[in-house]
């Protein structure tokens, strides 16, 4: 298999996967993002192309538990990287770099302390993702459809979260350049909310 097909599997194996549909758009601009990130340093595109779009593969609807209480205690990685793995090594993706994608994959979240360039790159281009107007769209349509946010005002620390804590955990410069005007514009946001809806927010 070509290196373009491959490439195109993974596209379309999570197009059809990312249910609800909405979080389909995330993975190619995580992946836009990180190569952004990554102008003018040496990293590995498959590396990178494979974790971006792989990475929350088991967040999505058929991937993750049904049931409530399982779902609270939900860790995706691990499922992710097995997922991962058998997947792309039947879409014919270099076997050589499967552990390094599962690297990428096991260290993409603000709470991980990524080694390899490509984590690096994948990690700061998924916390920006939740900055800025994206950041916002992507908690607010939780609402009523996530058992954890029943309500306008329950999502409102998640936002707040966002724009106080992501920043100071991004590792590059350029990231946190990119950051900057995308913090403004939640708390600009959240501020709004705050304003305009007092205490009869619900």
């Amino acid at each position: 298999m070509t290196e373009l097909a491959w490439r195109d599997s993974v596209a379309a194996y999570i197009r059809a996967e990312a249910l609800p549909v909405d979080k389909f758009g995330h993975q190619p601009r995580v992946y836009e993002l990180a190569v952004r990130l990554g102008q003018g340093m040496e990293y590995d595109d498959d590396i990178l192309f494979a974790a971006a779009w792989m990475h929350d593969l088991g967040v999505f609807l058929g991937h993750r538990p049904q049931d409530p209480a399982r779902l609270e205690c939900w860790d995706h990685v691990p499922y992710t990287i097995a997922r991962t793995r058998e997947l792309l090594a039947g879409w014919g993706f270099p076997a050589g770099k499967l552990e390094a994608v599962a690297e990428a994959i096991r260290t993409h979240q603000p709470q991980d302390e990524p080694s390899r360039l490509e984590a690096v790159l994948l990690r700061d281009a998924d916390m920006l993702e939740q900055l800025g107007a994206i950041g916002a769209l992507r908690a607010l349509v939780k609402i009523g459809r996530d058992t954890r946010y029943a309500t306008f005002s329950d999502v409102l620390p998640v936002l707040r979260r966002a724009a106080e804590h992501l920043p100071s955990r991004l590792r590059l410069r350029n990231a946190q350049l990119l950051a900057a005007g995308r913090v403004e514009l939640l708390k600009s946001l959240i501020a709004a909310i705050e304003d305009e809806g007092g205490e009869s927010l619900f």
